[in-house]
C-alpha cells in the first residue's frame, strides 16, 4: 500500500484473525463469557498458561486460533469495568498487585501500582497506553555499544508481530522517525493545551516531538467507543477505549475455546523427568492440579522467577531453569524521573491520555554524553493523589503541600524512560516472609551502576531545559522508576540465560516463559508492545510447529527464524 493510500485508510483497516473488538457487547463493558468452556483439572489440556496479562493473553489467542485447548490460571479476579471500576484513584487501588514483597539493595524499587497488575488483563489494565516499539539497536546492545547483552533474536524477527499487534490494539500516532521509521494504523489524537506547551518548549530547545503512539483508537473501533479523554488511563479504562488484553485478545481467545480461570493462584509447576506435567494452584482455599501437555509461565518479572523458584524439585533443587544460577538475575527497571512545570493559565494536565507527546531523540548511544544507551521523553498526567505523592517526594509538607494541591490545575509534567543496564546482582530471590497462601514472597534487590546514574542525571537536565525554554514559572522534580523486565532472560546458552530464543526453559522441553521477564535488555521504550509481539511470535511458531514442546533444541545454531 502506498503512503498516500495508507494515510487515507487510517482507522479503516481491521486486524485479521482477531475478532475481539466485534465480540464485545455494545450495551455493556464486561467481556462475554457465557460460552467460555470449563475444563476439568484431570483433563490434560494442550497448554496451561499462568497469568492473563500481555504475554499470556496474546499467546492464548494465537494458539486458540490454531485449535489448542487452553486453560489460563489468573491469581486475580475477572474484571467487569461496569461493576468494578470507578473514576477514583483510591477506589482503583485493587487493580494493582499489592501482595507483600521485600525490597533491598542500594537503590530499592517500590513495587506496586506503577509496575504490577492484579486480575485478568494484567498490568496493561492500568498502563498509560503508550506503545512504542523497541529499536533495532536494542537487540544488539553488546555488539554495538559494549554494554548489556545481545538478544538471541533480532528486530526483524519481531517486526511483523509489532505491525500485527499495532493493528489489533490499535495504535494511534504520527509517523515515527526514530529506530525503524514506520507509521501507525490510526491518526494521532488531538493535543491538550498542557502538551502544546511542552511541545513548544521542546521545539525551542531543539528537541523533536511526535504525538503518540498510544493504544487508543482515534474513533470507534468495532464495538469499542471513542476515547472520551477522561484522564483515568492508569486506573482502568471504564469505557473500553484504551487497549488491554482484557478486551483486545481475550474475547477472541474465549470464543475459540480458552478457559480463563480467575481467582486461581499458581503455587508450583510440577515436573516429571525432563518435562512439566501441569500446575498446582490454589482456589477457594483448596489446592488443585491442572494437567497440561505444556505450560507457559506469564506472571511478569517478579512473579515468574518466584514461581519457578517455588517449583524446585528433585533434579531442579534451585528452581526450574536455574541449574546455572541465572533465574531471577538481570532484573531491570527504567529510570523514570519526572519534571513538572507551572504556568499562569489553567492546564488540567489530566484531561487526556497521559502520554500525549514523546521523543526518542536521545534513545541511542552518544558517547559525548558520557554514558552508554539513552532515554526517551513523554508527557505524563498525574491525578491528584499521584500529584500529592510527587509533591511529598520533593520534600513539601503541611502548608506547602496544601498550596501545591490548590495549584494542581496550573501544572503539567514531562517524564523520562532511561535505559538502565542489566546487572547480575539485581535479582529476585525468595524471602523468609510468607503470603496469605503460605508461600514465600519474592525479594527484589536493586542497585544502580554509574552508567545508570549518569543517564538519569543527563535526562533530568534535558527536561529542565525544555521547561526553561517554555518559560515555566516554577518546576518540581522527582526521581522514580517504571516498568519491570528481565529475571528469566532468553539467551544463546543455558550458562548465561534461563530460556532459549523460543522462550523455552533450558532443559525442560515443554515449559515456556512468555512475558517481560525473558527480555535481556529494556530499551528506553515501554515494554508492553514488545511483550505482546514476543507472545505473538511464540504463538505463531508453536501453532505452525516451527518449535514443538516435544524436543529440546541443541542450541542457538539449530533455529530458523
Amino acid at each position: 500500500m502506498s503512503r498516500r493510500l495508507a494515510r487515507a485508510a487510517k482507522g479503516a483497516v481491521f486486524p485479521e484473525d482477531n475478532d475481539s473488538a466485534f465480540l464485545l457487547d455494545v450495551h455493556r463493558r464486561a467481556v462475554p463469557t457465557e460460552a467460555m468452556p470449563h475444563y476439568r483439572d484431570d483433563d490434560e489440556v494442550d497448554l496451561v498458561i499462568v497469568g492473563a496479562g500481555a504475554g499470556g493473553s496474546v499467546l492464548a489467542q494465537r494458539l486458540a486460533r490454531a485449535g489448542w485447548r487452553i486453560v489460563i490460571l489468573e491469581s486475580g479476579p475477572f474484571w467487569d469495568p461496569d461493576r468494578d471500576w470507578v473514576s477514583d484513584e483510591a477506589g482503583q487501588h485493587k487493580i494493582y498487585w499489592t501482595a507483600p514483597r521485600v525490597i533491598g539493595g542500594e537503590d530499592p524499587v517500590e513495587l506496586g501500582k506503577n509496575n504490577s497488575g492484579h486480575g485478568v488483563g494484567g498490568s496493561m489494565v492500568h498502563f498509560a497506553g503508550y506503545t512504542p516499539r523497541f529499536h533495532p539497536s536494542d537487540f544488539e546492545t553488546y555488539t554495538r555499544d559494549g554494554v548489556g547483552a545481545d538478544w538471541p533474536l533480532s528486530y526483524a524477527d519481531l517486526k511483523p508481530h509489532y505491525e500485527k499487534v499495532e493493528r489489533e490494539l490499535p495504535v494511534a500516532g504520527q509517523d515515527w522517525p526514530w529506530g525503524d521509521p514506520h507509521s501507525y494504523p490510526h491518526a494521532a489524537h488531538p493535543l491538550s493545551g498542557a502538551s502544546e506547551l511542552g511541545r513548544e518548549g521542546a521545539r525551542k530547545a531543539g528537541i523533536e516531538m511526535r504525538v503518540g503512539p498510544v493504544a487508543i483508537p482515534n474513533g470507534t473501533f468495532g464495538n469499542r467507543p471513542h476515547c472520551i479523554y477522561r484522564g483515568f488511563c492508569l486506573q482502568g479504562c471504564k469505557v473500553n477505549a484504551k487497549a488491554s488484553p482484557l478486551i483486545t485478545h481475550l474475547p477472541d481467545a474465549i470464543a475459540h475455546g480458552v478457559e480463563v480461570r480467575a481467582d486461581s493462584h499458581a503455587a508450583r509447576v510440577e515436573v516429571a523427568g525432563d518435562r512439566v506435567t501441569g500446575v498446582t494452584y490454589l482456589r477457594d482455599g483448596v489446592e488443585r492440579f491442572q494437567r497440561g501437555a505444556a505450560v507457559a509461565v506469564c506472571g511478569y518479572s517478579i512473579e515468574t522467577p518466584r514461581l519457578l523458584l517455588l517449583s524446585a524439585t528433585e533434579g531442579w533443587e534451585d528452581g526450574l531453569g536455574n541449574r546455572h544460577d541465572q533465574l531471577g538475575r538481570y532484573l531491570m527497571v527504567q529510570g523514570a524521573s519526572q519534571v513538572a512545570a507551572r504556568f499562569p493559565q489553567p492546564l488540567r494536565q489530566w484531561k487526556a491520555p497521559p502520554p500525549e507527546i514523546s521523543s526518542e531523540q536521545f534513545y541511542e548511544t552518544d558517547l559525548a554524553r558520557g554514558f552508554a544507551r539513552g532515554f526517551s521523553i513523554q508527557t505524563v498526567g498525574p491525578l491528584p493523589i499521584a500529584w500529592a505523592e510527587h509533591v511529598l517526594a520533593d520534600g513539601h509538607w503541611g502548608r506547602g503541600l496544601r498550596e501545591y494541591m490548590r495549584d494542581y490545575n496550573h501544572w503539567t509534567t514531562l517524564g523520562l524512560l532511561c535505559e538502565l543496564l542489566p546487572q547480575a546482582r539485581n535479582r529476585v530471590t525468595l524471602a523468609d516472609e510468607h503470603d496469605s497462601h503460605g508461600l514465600p514472597v519474592a525479594r527484589f534487590d536493586y542497585t544502580q551502576c554509574d552508567n545508570d546514574r549518569a543517564n538519569i542525571a543527563y535526562g533530568t537536565k534535558v527536561l529542565e531545559t525544555v521547561w526553561e525554554a517554555a518559560e515555566a514559572q516554577d518546576t518540581l522534580t522527582i526521581d522514580r522508576y517504571a516498568h519491570l523486565v528481565g529475571g528469566a532472560r532468553m539467551g544463546f546458552r543455558p550458562e548465561e540465560s534461563v530460556c532459549d530464543r523460543d522462550q523455552r526453559v533450558w532443559g525442560l522441553a515443554n515449559l515456556f516463559v512468555c512475558d517481560g521477564s525473558v527480555m535481556p535488555t529494556e530499551g528506553s521504550a515501554n515494554p508492553a508492545l514488545t511483550i505482546m509481539a514476543l507472545a505473538s511470535r511464540l504463538g505463531e511458531r508453536l501453532g505452525k510447529r516451527l518449535v514443538t514442546a516435544s524436543a529440546e533444541p541443541a542450541g542457538a545454531a539449530s533455529y530458523t527464524s
